[in-house]
């Protein structure tokens, strides 16, 4: 093992044996940012779900696009950019040694033409982004196969869900985080094979509960307290699900009883010697955050698409990912990609490159379509590339980048914050590295504000009925103001016959803060060495009695572990173990 001093954050942070082993297998140096410095550089290249309004380089048409026009690339439609109406070899470079290597690549990469939204196989859903085979949706990102959806993000496989993330192979769920097959769960968090949740918690197999915490193939519970199907009902009715004041009340209850529940020290299930957050079905995945199924990954995060192998700092998408390092947006059947951008499907061989389609062998290019050997976006011969790739990996040594804050960017470093094209308030780098607009300015990072629509507010949310039974199809003409930021929002027409037949009350935020607050139940993709709280008959805390005795008696459990629990944080945090002895 080695210790490592960041060049970006100046801590400390550790190399591992198996790291080396990983970076000589692919030929790259060891980094010199730490995981998480690595984390918000790729970070800061994905913007999930902010659109804006610009005008088409090719047609001069408005267009939606996740690009804002401050960042000046050509940015064309789906239906431009797949057309035969430009080569991306016309933009081809000599390489420059006078030149660093990333001076040279943004000089390119500005003036190739840029796809707007990122789709494809879509049908009616013109409003969504980073999407695949998406059918009758509106504003739905990082999404796949999916249809009849709103408000989602990394929604796969699913119908009739509206305001989920994290959420596959599940049907009529609202305002949910994690889900996977589930059936009508609403406001729950966590849980697998179940059916008609509220407010639940990591429940599996469940149907039928309010306000449940570590249940496992229970119905009819009310805060864990079992119930008679008839008495269930009585209670349910009587918390009155179908208003507003109903929802926000229990709502509350429900995540003042969580706290008084253990949680088991990772999230995730089925997975063997992993270690993250949100790990599923996996094996020998670590320091990683949100990943299903997929092995041999360490620091990666957001590949929810599965069977991704063999993988180092990738994050957002995989399906068939193999031997990634540094990669952001990836996937699909794509092997040995390094520090590069949206590169797929059946790239193979691919370094500093970004919007690379059926492409081998290339290294700096941008916007490429079924090529092999290129500089640049310049055709060499396959000697040529080879000779090329030594002398230019050896110039990023001798005449590396520097960027506003002083870091160095030779060969083997991904591409600098400052380049990125997003606000980095835009991006989801900011959900995980708070930073403020004078923070960024002085960073050199863009930072960019989307311009909402200016409408007259109709109805203060006060003047909103609170009975969902009281609200009838006017809404749909109405202009609301948001709660919380006090912009505009209105209820479509889908939307409105969802909450109707889920018998739900309509929000009272616009669908960003909607949003904004949803993603605060996640963890963030921090790991932190803490000890388990069982503490015998309970845990150190007091407030949790344990229903049986554990295997270390009365004595303080102590084992330790990595987990995404902050020690600031309130909830009880127990071991695998001694959660597993407590689930009921």
């Amino acid at each position: 093992m080695e210790t490592k001093n960041c060049q970006n954050c100046k801590n400390d942070f550790n190399i591992e044996p198996e790291d080396f082993l990983f970076y000589e297998k692919i030929k790259v140096p060891p980094p010199t940012f730490c995981q998480y410095c690595r984390a918000e550089r790729r970070f800061s290249f994905r913007n999930e779900k902010k659109l804006f309004k610009i005008k088409d380089a090719f047609t001069g048409k408005d267009i939606f696009s996740l690009y804002p026009t401050e960042c000046k690339k050509k940015i064309i439609s789906h239906e431009n950019w797949h057309s035969d109406q430009w080569n991306a070899e016309d933009y081809a470079l000599d390489y420059d040694f006078s030149k660093t290597f990333f001076e040279q690549f943004n000089q390119m990469e500005m003036n190739v033409p840029v796809l707007a939204m990122r789709t494809q196989m879509m049908v009616n859903s013109p409003y969504c982004a980073n999407a695949t085979g998406l059918k009758n949706c509106y504003l739905c990102f990082a999404s796949s196969y999916s249809e009849d959806s709103m408000y989602n993000q990394y929604t796969d496989y699913s119908k009739d869900c509206i305001d989920n993330s994290h959420v596959n192979h599940s049907e009529r769920c609202y305002e949910s985080f994690w889900l996977q097959s589930c059936y009508q769960c609403h406001f729950t968090i966590m849980s697998v094979e179940s059916s008609n949740l509220w407010f639940c918690r990591d429940c599996l197999g469940c149907n039928d509960c309010i306000g449940c915490t570590n249940l496992r193939k229970s119905s009819y519970c009310i805060f864990n307290v079992q119930y008679t199907k008839e008495e269930y009902k009585i209670k349910i009715d009587k918390m009155k699900l179908n208003t507003t004041s109903g929802v926000l009340r229990i709502k509350e209850i429900s995540r003042n009883f969580w706290l008084t529940q253990p949680n088991k020290n990772h999230q995730g299930l089925r997975s063997i010697d992993s270690t993250g957050s949100y790990i599923t079905d996996c094996k020998d995945v670590n320091d990683s955050y949100i990943i299903r199924e997929s092995e041999n990954m360490r620091y990666c995060q957001y590949m929810g698409v599965p069977k991704n192998k063999d993988c180092y700092d990738a994050n957002t998408w995989g399906f068939g990912m193999e031997l990634h390092y540094e990669t952001v947006m990836c996937g699909d059947h794509s092997f040995n990609i390094k520090f590069s951008l949206s590169c797929w499907p059946a790239c193979k061989n691919i370094e500093y490159s970004m919007y690379l389609l059926n492409c081998s062998d290339c290294f700096g290019c941008v916007g490429l379509k079924k090529k092999q050997y290129c500089i640049l976006n310049k055709q060499y011969t396959k000697k040529e590339y080879f000779e090329m790739i030594e002398k230019i990996k050896k110039h990023m040594d001798d005449m590396p980048y520097l960027d506003r804050k002083g870091n160095i960017y030779k060969y083997g470093e991904y591409f600098p914050v400052e380049l990125s094209p997003f606000g980095y308030n835009n991006t989801i780098a900011i959900q995980h590295f708070e930073m403020n607009k004078e923070d960024a300015s002085k960073f050199n990072y863009p930072w960019i504000e989307v311009e909402k629509g200016r409408y007259t507010i109709t109805k203060k949310i006060g003047d909103v009925p609170d009975d969902i039974n009281d609200i009838y199809e006017n809404i749909l003409e109405e202009v609301i103001e948001c709660s919380q930021c006090k912009s505009a929002y209105k209820i479509i027409e889908n939307e409105f016959i969802f909450y109707k037949k889920e018998n739900l009350p309509i929000p009272i935020f616009c669908n960003d803060c909607r949003y904004e607050k949803r993603i605060k139940d996640r963890l963030k993709i921090f790991l932190f060495k803490r000890k388990c709280m069982c503490n015998g008959e309970g845990d150190i805390t007091g407030i949790y009695k344990n229903t049986c005795k554990h295997i270390h008696g009365d004595n303080s459990c102590g084992e330790e572990f990595k987990t995404g629990y902050s020690p600031d944080r309130l909830e009880i945090i127990y071991c695998e173990k001694c959660y597993q002895q407590e689930v009921i």
